[in-house]
C-alpha cells in the first residue's frame, strides 16, 4: 500500500519552529521580498509606483520621493493597521495551513495567546485572501457539479411525542445553506453558497465554459445543463460510478468540508458558510502540496490582497455585512 502524501517527508518544508524564532526584523524582511517579490525584493511606492523609496532610521516604514506617501511592510494589504507582531502573523499563517481540516480561531488564540475575536478576524482574513484566487473564474474541461446542505441544525426534542418533523420548512432555522461545487477533474475547484440547490443553476451556467462536460446526479434541476453542455448523470441510488458518470470528486470535497465543520469548527453556518467553503475547496485543490508552498502562496495572497472591506473595522463594530 503506498504511503499517504501527508506522512511523507514530502509534505513537510516547514518547521514552526523555524518561524517562532525569527525576530521582527527578519519577519519584516521576509515580508518585503515576498510583497515585492516582481522588484526583487525592493519596496516601490503603492500610491504611484514609484522606485525612489527611502527608509526612515527611527521607524520601520518608507516613504516615496516623488509623491512624499508613506508606508510600511503591510499598507494597503489585508493586514493593514495591524497591532500584533509581524513574527506573529508568519507563525498564525504557518499554524493555519498545517490543519488539513482546517484550524479553529479558539485554537489559534491559544496559540498565539491574543483574544478570540482577534483570532478570528484574521483567520477569516485569510480566507477572504484565499477566496480570491476563485473570484469570478469559468471552469471548463470535465467538471464535476453537486451540492451539499450545511448549518441549521435543529436538535430534537428528547420525548419522542415532542418531535417535530425537522425536514419540514416551519420546523427549521432558516439558517440551513447549500454549498455548490463545481470540481474540474484532475483540477480546480470552484464554491459558491445558495439558499437552495435549483436555485443555484443559472450562477453555474454562468461560471461553465462553453463546451464542458458535466457530470451530476439525477436531481431534476441539472436537467436544464443539457440544452448547452454535454451532460452525464448518474443515479445514486443505484451506483456511485457508472460508465465514466460520478460526482466522486466533488463528495471528496464535501468529506472534507464536513470533517472541518464537525471536528474543527463545529459552526459554520450563516453569513460565513461561503468563506469555510472557500478555504476547504483551497485545502482540497493543494492536498498534495507541501506546507512550506501552501505557506508561501498564503502569504503571497495575503499581501496582494487590498484592505478588506468586510473584516476591516471589526473590532470598532464597523464590519460590513
Amino acid at each position: 500500500m503506498a504511503q499517504h502524501f501527508l506522512l511523507s517527508t514530502a509534505a513537510r518544508s516547514l518547521s514552526l519552529a523555524q518561524v517562532a524564532r525569527m525576530s521582527d526584523a527578519e519577519a519584516r524582511e521576509a515580508f518585503k521580498v515576498i510583497r515585492w517579490s516582481e522588484n526583487g525584493g525592493s519596496p516601490f511606492c503603492p500610491s504611484c509606483g514609484g522606485i525612489h523609496i527611502y527608509s526612515y532610521a527611527s521607524r520601520p516604514i518608507f516613504k516615496c520621493r516623488d509623491c512624499n506617501h508613506q508606508f510600511s511592510v503591510t499598507s494597503g494589504t489585508i493586514f493593514a493597521s495591524r497591532k500584533l507582531a509581524l513574527r506573529d502573523y508568519l507563525l498564525a499563517i504557518a499554524i493555519f495551513c498545517n490543519g488539513a481540516k482546517g484550524h479553529s480561531a479558539l485554537q489559534l488564540s491559544r496559540d498565539l495567546d491574543c483574544q478570540y475575536k482577534t483570532a478570528f478576524v484574521l483567520a477569516h482574513k485569510l480566507r477572504e485572501a484565499m477566496a480570491a484566487e476563485d473570484k469570478g473564474e469559468i471552469v471548463g474541461g470535465e467538471v464535476e457539479v453537486d451540492g451539499g446542505y450545511f448549518g441549521g441544525y435543529v436538535k430534537p426534542a428528547n420525548l419522542k411525542v415532542n418531535r417535530l418533523d425537522r425536514r419540514q420548512a416551519v420546523n427549521q432555522t432558516g439558517k440551513r445553506r447549500v454549498v455548490i461545487v463545481m470540481r474540474k477533474r484532475q483540477g480546480h475547484t470552484v464554491t459558491f453558497v445558495s439558499k437552495r440547490e435549483d436555485t443555484a443553476v443559472s450562477t453555474v451556467r454562468q461560471r461553465l465554459a462553453r463546451g464542458t462536460a458535466v457530470y451530476a446526479d439525477e436531481a431534476n434541476h441539472w436537467d436544464v445543463l443539457d440544452a448547452r453542455l454535454k451532460t452525464k448523470r448518474i443515479n445514486h441510488s443505484e451506483a456511485y460510478s457508472a460508465n465514466g458518470a460520478s460526482t466522486n470528486m466533488a463528495e471528496s470535497y464535501f468529506s472534507r468540508l464536513r470533517r472541518a465543520e464537525t471536528g474543527t469548527h463545529h459552526h459554520i453556518a450563516g453569513p460565513y458558510l461561503a468563506s469555510y467553503a472557500a478555504e476547504m475547496d483551497w485545502r482540497e485543490d493543494r492536498r498534495r502540496v507541501s506546507n512550506g508552498e501552501q505557506y508561501l502562496a498564503i502569504v503571497t495572497a495575503a499581501l496582494h490582497h487590498p484592505v478588506s472591506a468586510q473584516w476591516k473595522g471589526y473590532w470598532q463594530r464597523a464590519r460590513v455585512n
